[in-house]
């Protein structure tokens, strides 16, 4: 079984990126950090969100998001943002190796990528009062989404 990858695009919050660190360890994706962090990868606040499962996470760094896909010119890649409207998350069709890919804390993804990739861009429906999710929250939403479509749980 090929395991799904998950990608941050300049992370900013050591927390988010500790728990989605664990969730990968748990899942056995590979986590994928993009581009410029707001924090060192030897953070203490990284390093507790994923407690003692760092030595069970499959990480790489990239540069840019081009270099990545440079890396894999065969991967699909899945964009999740709330600034899509189109399409929810429960509507890709994903299979095992797929990438998973989700932008800063506080920005999201670029609008110019969401634009240039309308029918691989997804969102996590949010019928309350509320603007987000937590990024590792969204991160286990469509992960788990995608696991049990492949059935992988």
């Amino acid at each position: 079984m090929q395991n799904f990858n998950i990608v941050l695009i300049e992370p900013e919050i050591p927390p988010n990126t500790g728990n989605i660190a664990r969730l990968c360890a748990a899942t056995g994706a590979t986590l994928h950090l993009v581009g410029k962090l707001g924090f060192s990868i030897e953070d203490r606040y990284l390093k507790r969100a994923g407690l003692d499962y760092w030595d069970k996470v499959h990480l790489k760094q990239w540069k840019n998001l081009e270099e990545l896909k440079g890396n894999y010119p065969d991967g699909r890649f899945w964009y999740l943002s709330t600034k899509v409207t189109r399409s929810s998350h429960d509507e890709g069709i994903y299979e095992a190796g797929d990438f998973l890919v989700f932008g800063k804390e506080t920005a999201g993804l670029p609008a110019e990528l969401l634009d240039a990739n309308p029918d691989s861009s997804l969102t996590i429906p949010m019928p309350g009062k509320v603007r987000s999710l937590n990024l590792s929250n969204a991160v286990a939403v469509v992960l788990y989404e995608a696991l049990r479509q492949t059935g992988n749980l």
